[in-house]
């Protein structure tokens, strides 16, 4: 899912999700976009994995996911 897949889903702007994206600890957005990234990627078939003495991670639901399709389609220009 691209940045402007996961904005449309969430409503959320591109710049936001870029925020969250770009650090590997705490991210430096509110609770509620956290919250709304996280539950937006789990209705998408991600698992967050809880932190242990490996640290905290994410995989897919099931391999054999099909790929989301964007919610707006590209019309081609006229």
């Amino acid at each position: 899912m691209s940045v402007l897949d996961l904005s449309e889903r969430t409503g959320l702007a591109i710049n936001t999700i870029r925020k969250a994206e770009k650090t590997n600890g705490p991210v430096e957005v509110t609770a509620a976009s956290a919250r709304l990234l996280q539950t937006t990627l789990e209705a998408a078939g991600v698992i967050f994995i809880p932190a242990d003495q490996q640290g905290a991670g994410v995989r897919l639901e099931s391999l054999d996911q099909e790929p989301l399709r964007r919610r707006r389609d590209k019309r081609p220009a006229s």
